[in-house]
């Protein structure tokens, strides 16, 4: 008794697994101390269990562990859009996604939570920056329930003609998301970002009001930045500045804003996002379709980089495949004209998005994302009996390449098992499965085949 009463209790122990470490080299047969919702230590069993004890304990032999994917950028709102927005002329946003939010009610966003919940724990993300819609205090319940890790953001825009369901004044918009806040912000592993929805949605009061807020409560400021030319034209025409040095010129940038996109960027704008500590998300799918970002030169600046998949209207939610676009389009269009097959290694994307988005939750850029002591313990364990990583050579590199959703067989979020063996334990998928078809059912007639 003496001897046990001399040890730390943790909470969970991963036994004997395989894991990425911080540099994404793989170790074999470690275990996984986890306690207060952080990595405590790593190491032999035999050594952890002789300065601790546990209250859980998980068999981790089956998999490989890596950091829990982070969806930078993603639209809850939109999930009852899937398979609606491909191949659709533009402008999507203006014709099809704005007229659809505009509809949404509670009892929509709450099944779409729920939709978007158990694909994202399924697809191995453990953490999530939602963008901005309506009635997220529905959203938010579901998110605080499913126990994955997130920002949520009211959709803020006081533009005149907004359909009358969604149309408000910029008080009217900021007191919304001062009201979720104060509902959900430290809840859980959820909290509250202010947001500019759609920049030119938005007037420089709304602007000035969002960041001043968001500065007093201590959070983030996300914004669509820099996606469309149209937008940029909009900034040049009105005041001869492009969207970044525009919200520059009135002191809206800094390390706490998050630009969405962030595409079409000048030498300038680039030049600010390093010198203010603005990070950044790109959305791979979503922006073959629009221009492919300069990443490269943004890394090389030291900017924060998350990946998005920008919700499942625009190709799903699984991050393995956003991955996959992402390292393909940066081939193409970096690394070919210089003959640099690793212009975008490995191991840089997996990085992206984990500690990268990690950042842009929140999180220590030092510590979270990586299966270090101290760092968060939102973890995904990889199955090893899949063929795939039956023979793996560079294990990052088969990560990226072969691994994909349906190969993430567990799923922990700070420190709390979300999904063991491929069930989900926070929420009932069968339920919501059957209410998903439901709703579709009864919508049939207003979708397309």
């Amino acid at each position: 008794m003496e001897e046990r009463t001399n040890k730390k209790e943790a909470d969970l122990l991963i036994r004997g697994s395989d894991y990425l470490d911080e540099d994404f080299e793989l170790r074999k047969g470690e275990s996984i101390l986890i306690r207060d919702g952080r990595i405590e230590a790593t190491g032999p069993l035999k050594e952890l269990a002789g300065a601790y004890t546990w209250k859980e304990e998980t068999d981790g032999s089956g998999c490989v562990y890596m950091p829990g994917l982070v969806d930078s950028h993603m639209h809850t709102g939109q999930q009852l859009l899937r398979g609606q927005v491909l191949d659709a002329m533009p402008m999507i946003w203006t014709r099809i996604m704005l007229p659809y939010e505009s509809t949404l009610t509670p009892e929509k966003m709450r099944l779409s939570a729920r939709m978007a919940a158990v694909e994202m724990i399924h697809a191995g993300t453990t953490g999530f920056i939602d963008a901005g819609s309506y009635f997220m205090e529905e959203a938010a319940a579901v998110y605080e329930e499913s126990g994955l890790r997130g920002a949520l953001s009211f959709s803020t825009m006081d533009q005149k003609g907004l359909p009358d369901s969604i149309a408000m004044d910029g008080e009217t918009a900021i007191r919304r998301t001062d009201e979720l806040y104060k509902a959900f912000h430290g809840k859980g592993n959820l909290k509250v970002y202010y947001s500019l929805r759609s920049l030119i949605s938005c007037s420089e009061e709304l602007i000035r009001m969002a960041a001043a807020r968001a500065r007093e409560q201590g959070t983030m400021l996300q914004a669509h930045m820099n996606e469309y030319p149209g937008e940029i034209n909009y900034y040049m025409e009105r005041k001869q500045m492009r969207p970044y040095e525009y919200l520059d010129s009135l002191g809206v940038l800094g390390p706490d804003f998050l630009g969405a996109h962030s595409l079409l960027l000048s030498e300038r704008e680039t030049a600010l996002l390093g010198e203010r500590g603005v990070k950044v998300c790109h959305c791979p799918f979503s922006n073959c379709g629009k221009a492919a970002p300069r990443t490269p030169e943004l890394i090389s600046r030291g900017i924060t980089v998350g990946l998005g998949t920008d919700g499942a209207a625009h190709g799903g939610l699984s991050l393995f495949n956003e991955m996959k676009i992402f390292r393909s389009v940066m081939n193409l269009t970096w690394g070919v004209p210089l003959a640099e097959p690793a212009v975008m290694p490995a191991k840089t994307i997996l990085a992206m998005a984990t500690r990268g988005g990690q950042a842009c939750l929140g999180g220590d850029p030092d510590r979270d994302g990586r299966i270090v002591p101290g760092a968060r313990a939102d973890l995904i364990g990889l199955d090893k009996r899949r063929i795939c990583m039956a023979v793996y050579g560079h294990m990052a590199n088969t990560v990226l390449e072969s691994v994909n959703a349906g190969d993430v067989r567990d799923s922990i979020c700070g420190g709390r098992i979300l999904m063991k063996d491929y069930e989900i334990r926070t929420l009932d998928e069968d339920a919501i499965y059957r209410e998903a078809v439901a709703y579709r059912d009864e919508n049939a007639g207003n979708h397309a085949n």
